[in-house]
């Protein structure tokens, strides 16, 4: 957690990736410590088998992101510990993954895109955007602002009981007709 938080990576994001790099690496601490731990109990032959599955799965399988497959990984994992008969290892790492995708998942992260705005208007739409982002009690990660294109960008955190959807009506409600533009967003 040390690393996946440190206090200058804060300041270089600029992209929905690249803000959720903490909760990857933490999901991976974790995938290495259960490995570590199964290959202690049952020696290194295990880790191969073990190497061999994260190959079929790199190879294999179609996830979309770094944190479906830590998800896959995991559950892969947590799968080998049961059938290894660790019963108690086995529950107490899906306790701890759950807890953290828990944490994680509570607050995603989403990237905004605001185009086609009026000329001339892009400082004027750009506070309008923060304004209500603010009031729906998001976490503003990132803003970027293109004059030449008319174009805004933003990466932040939607709050635990707020809906994409509540985000995306109370977007194109409250912000003025006259410095609105065109949305276009995505959320991991």
């Amino acid at each position: 957690m040390v690393i996946a938080f440190h206090p200058t990576t804060r300041r270089t994001i600029d992209t929905r990736e690249e803000a959720e790099l903490p909760k990857i690496y933490i999901m991976y601490a974790l995938i290495g410590a259960v490995i570590g731990v199964i290959v202690l109990k049952y020696g290194n032959v295990i880790g191969f088998v073990i190497f061999g599955l994260g190959g079929l799965m790199r190879f294999r399988s179609t996830t979309g992101s770094a944190r479906d497959t830590g998800r896959l990984i995991i559950v892969t994992l947590i799968g080998l510990i049961a059938g290894l008969n660790l019963p108690a290892f086995a529950v107490l790492a899906t306790a701890f993954a759950f807890v953290l995708i828990y944490i994680f998942d509570g607050h995603p992260v989403c990237s905004l895109e605001v185009s086609e705005i009026p000329k001339g208007r892009v400082n004027d739409a750009a506070a309008q955007y923060r304004r209500v982002l603010d009031e729906l009690k998001c976490t503003l990660i990132s803003e970027s602002k293109s004059h030449g294109k008319g174009r805004i960008e933003y990466v932040f955190r939607i709050p635990r009981h707020v809906s994409e959807q509540q985000v995306y009506k109370t977007l194109c409600e409250q912000v003025p007709q006259d410095v609105r533009g065109e949305i276009d967003w995505s959320i991991e």
